[in-house]
């Protein structure tokens, strides 16, 4: 047969209708070959197999769940860090915390930098007694970054205004040295004193094992009184007194510290005392020894907002509503201003003397104002939460008054190193943030502290129950064993004195003589029953 009549072989590919390649992805799709010259025909057909359910099934039909779950916690958790950062863009941007200060702030401010006049900041040139008592070594205070800013702060309130007080304990010769250039540079009136204190002069405390040691907050006490001495022979009234520690600060926040916080109505600042807020880092709160909340109740976890949701959680809601005066029962951090007049002898001055409503046998002298501490072996409080009590009860003669006088300025931040204090304008935005989880930290952790004593009013009589060891020196011992501190319950009765929420059951004492291995400072807790 010729070749020209042979049929070819089949092949393996056959020719697909367009139409069958336009169904492809939609299953059990009608691969008629109808209408496949027109376009619109085609058109018609796919809509057609859009409305059968089968068109969805691969849509609709359940994944492996296994697969699915794990999917899930991937992303969510990949997910996480960018949702908190997106939240800290948001609340820092358009949210943030005490970062608009009110206007009468921002007025000073302008005041401050417009001119370079002294007293510029001050324009009620009200007086301003400064005291400081610091410890440096090799003079890095005075010769550094805060010597500069309190002789910046002495011009902002103007040198004839001010009297600068510093007091040092046992300086090194570096520190000596630092001291006499600053003493020449400070233009104002001043006692800058280093002086080398005999610790035997400092109170002590005897154990029930008969060791005597000197308690820590006696110490720091008196160093601060030492530094408050010059205002005892002032020639003239003093308007605030501010109380400086080692800290870094901005100089015209010191200025609004003093003159801004809890403006009235005829823009003076209005406070028995206004504290400024101190940070170890840019985030943790640092003075939690010496605050307290309005009704008395120690500090939370120590970052924003600070304080407790227990009772009624005043000073809480007072700092995440922004406000420049937080009410609180005491403060410090690191940078504390007064009304002066209470740590002044006013008769001399021809003013109305300080009433003195403190029943004497319920607590000693407190005309004019100082520092002092417990004098209970076992029983310890700040002497910067005491003052704000006795400040207290000299105005009121109640030792929790409703109003306290006492505020605390979140507005106002000092820190204990230069670079955390230039983190703090921007770590202060997204801290609102923060608030839930605080809370729920608080709670897990058992904050705020019990303290029998927050609500004891001053001059009344109470019953404590303490445990006694029946061979105190074995009990006291560094070796002692459970069956050494074996004893017994002891009642005994004593009067309430202001401040009993400022304390706890310990021990707080100094080292006379530091040996290898042994630190500065030491504590230990009260007797209690072996375990």
């Amino acid at each position: 047969m010729s070749s020209r009549y042979h049929r070819p072989p089949q092949h393996q590919y056959e020719l697909v209708p367009r139409s069958s390649l336009d169904a492809e992805g939609l299953p059990d799709l009608d691969r008629s070959t109808s209408n496949t010259s027109s376009w619109l025909g085609r058109l018609a057909g796919s809509v057609k197999q859009l409305s059968k359910p089968a068109a969805y099934a691969h849509l609709v039909t359940p994944r492996r769940t296994k697969r699915s779950l794990l999917r899930f916690v991937y992303w969510s958790l990949f997910s996480i860090p960018y949702i908190c950062l997106l939240l800290v863009l948001i609340w820092g941007v358009f949210l943030p915390s005490y970062t608009h200060r009110p206007a009468h702030y921002n007025e000073l401010r302008r005041l401050a930098l417009q001119s370079s006049s002294p007293g510029r900041a001050n324009i009620r040139n009200e007086k301003v007694f400064i005291a400081a008592s610091i410890y440096e070594v090799n003079g890095t205070l005075s010769s550094g970054a805060w010597g500069r800013s309190v002789l910046d702060l002495i011009d902002l309130l103007g040198p004839r205004n001010v009297y600068l007080s510093i007091y040092e304990n046992n300086a090194d010769p570096l520190t000596k040295a630092s001291l006499e250039r600053f003493r020449q540079k400070t233009p104002c009136n001043s006692s800058i004193i280093s002086e080398d204190i005999d610790m035997n002069t400092i109170p002590h405390v005897t154990l029930p094992s008969g060791e005597r040691l000197v308690k820590r907050i006696a110490f720091l006490a008196e160093v601060r009184n030492r530094a408050l001495t010059p205002i005892d022979f002032a020639d003239m009234p003093f308007d605030r007194l501010l109380f400086i520690n080692d800290v870094n600060f901005n100089p015209i926040d010191a200025a609004q510290l003093l003159f801004s916080t809890n403006a009235d109505a005829t823009g003076r600042a209005n406070y028995g005392a206004a504290c400024a807020v101190d940070f170890i880092n840019p985030f943790k709160f640092y003075d939690r020894f010496a605050t307290r909340d309005l009704e008395g109740y120690n500090m939370g976890i120590p970052f924003y907002p600070w304080f407790t949701s227990a009772g009624s959680a005043t000073s809480r809601s007072d700092v995440l509503h922004n406000s420049d005066a937080v009410r609180v029962r005491s403060c410090w951090g690191g940078m504390t201003a007064f009304e002066a007049k209470w740590f002044q002898d006013t008769d001399k001055f021809n003013n109305e003397p300080l009433k003195n409503s403190t029943p004497q046998s319920a607590h000693e002298a407190v005309k004019p104002l100082r520092f002092r501490y417990e004098q209970e072996t076992f029983w310890e409080s700040s002497e910067c939460c005491l003052i704000h009590a006795d400040l207290q009860y000299l105005c009121t003669g109640l030792g929790m008054p409703p109003e306290s006088g006492i505020y605390m300025n979140p507005f106002i931040r000092v820190a204990y190193d230069p670079k955390t204090l230039s983190w703090l304008p921007l770590t202060r935005r997204p801290e609102r943030l923060y608030a839930v989880i605080h809370d729920i930290l608080n709670h897990a952790v058992g904050l705020p502290n019990t303290n029998t004593r927050q609500t004891e009013e001053p001059g009344r009589l109470f019953t404590d129950r303490v445990w006694e060891y029946n061979d105190p020196v074995a009990a006291f011992a560094s070796n002692a064993t459970h069956a050494d501190k074996n004893g017994h319950w002891k009642e005994i009765q004593r009067v309430a004195k202001p401040g009993g929420f400022c304390g706890g059951p310990n021990l707080l004492f100094l080292n006379d003589d530091e040996r290898e291995g042994k630190s500065k400072w030491g504590g230990m807790k009260a007797p209690s029953p072996p375990r």
